[in-house]
């Protein structure tokens, strides 16, 4: 003997007085193409590791270079250039002397050759606004030179984070 009962989405099918479940057929597409509940498949497993790891990645550079870059104030070209028009900075050029022998921000001094001399190239008011560059925005070699003139006492010690790179893209003129 054979009975049928629907409820909700199952019908159970009595057979002999024991209960088969059968599943409606609104519910096998929906339960046929998604995984079970709480389970993934190797390959979204392996896509979400790795957007983990990429997006803590991402962060940890993030909070390091607010860290790092918050060690010295940026300056923009445009406040350098009046600050440079108004004979009110000294410009550290931290891109070797090759690079300082191509072009550099007008009036900089060569870190990297003048070092051992940097103290008497400073001005004397420990008040004074230094600015150190180098290559561009993914450039450190700055710090050398900012953190000698920290060093020596300057209180006004700021970061050209364009570097000469962002200087030339400004349409700004270099020295040889």
């Amino acid at each position: 003997m054979i009975a049928a009962e629907r409820r909700g989405a199952n019908l159970t099918i009595l057979k002999d007085n024991a209960p088969v479940r059968v599943n409606t057929p609104e519910t096998i597409p929906s339960q046929a193409h998604s995984p079970k509940p709480g389970r993934h498949n190797s390959k979204q497993n392996r896509t979400t590791k790795h957007m983990k790891t990429l997006l803590t990645l991402v962060s940890a550079l993030v909070l390091a270079g607010t860290a790092f870059a918050g060690e010295y104030p940026d300056i923009s070209v445009s406040e350098l250039k009046k600050a440079i028009a108004d004979k009110k900075v000294t410009v550290l050029d931290v891109n070797g002397s090759a690079g300082y022998a191509k072009g550099h921000i007008p009036g900089a001094i060569d870190f990297r050759a003048k070092k051992a001399e940097i103290a008497s190239l400073l001005p004397s008011d420990k008040s004074s606004l230094v600015v150190a560059y180098c290559g561009g925005p993914t450039c450190g070699a700055y710090s050398a030179a900012a953190k000698a003139a920290k060093e020596l006492g300057y209180t006004n010690v700021k970061h050209l984070s364009a570097g000469i790179s962002g200087w030339l893209q400004a349409g700004e003129a270099t020295e040889k």
